[in-house]
């Protein structure tokens, strides 16, 4: 049976050897699939003050975590999208596309990315997810990212 709560969420993504960092905290819907298995859809906002929630005004954030795995999908209208899937010690792909109208319509590529560690904490619902990855196009690496899910209770 699928149960759902609200939840506020923090989640961070950075570089250990690029300056790259960012944070995005929001209200999130936290989906039970079953025991290891969830969901966590949230919107992020592309302006300071709250917005509807419509894809238009923001970027939908769906995540799909499991103690063995992660999926972490982007999306939102006239911008960038993506979809990362991790799964340690394998190479996983991270693809890119452009939604929207204009001359990069339709078009996408991928990454791979190789998954250092996944680490999914707290019972009966998750409260901390942490993926350690590499990014790679073709042989040459392009960093090692950190993502860092904090989900508050």
């Amino acid at each position: 049976m699928l149960t759902h709560h609200r939840r506020p969420i923090c989640l961070s993504l950075f570089s250990t050897d690029l300056p790259i960092c960012s944070t995005i905290e929001a209200a999130a819907t936290l989906y039970q699939k079953d025991r290891q298995r969830f969901h966590l859809l949230f919107y992020q906002s592309d302006l300071p003050q709250p917005v509807d929630r419509s894809l238009e005004n923001g970027r939908l954030l769906w995540l799909e975590i499991s103690p063995y795995r992660a999926i972490m999908t982007m999306q939102g209208k006239d911008r960038l999208a993506y979809r990362h899937y991790w799964e340690q010690g394998i190479y996983g792909i991270s693809r890119y596309w452009f939604n929207g109208s204009g001359d990069r319509d339709g078009q996408s590529f991928r990454l791979r990315n190789y998954t250092r560690s996944l680490q999914l904490e707290g019972s009966p619902l998750p409260t901390h997810l942490r993926v350690e990855y590499e990014l790679w196009s073709q042989n040459v690496r392009l960093g090692h990212y950190v993502l860092h899910l904090e989900i508050y209770h």
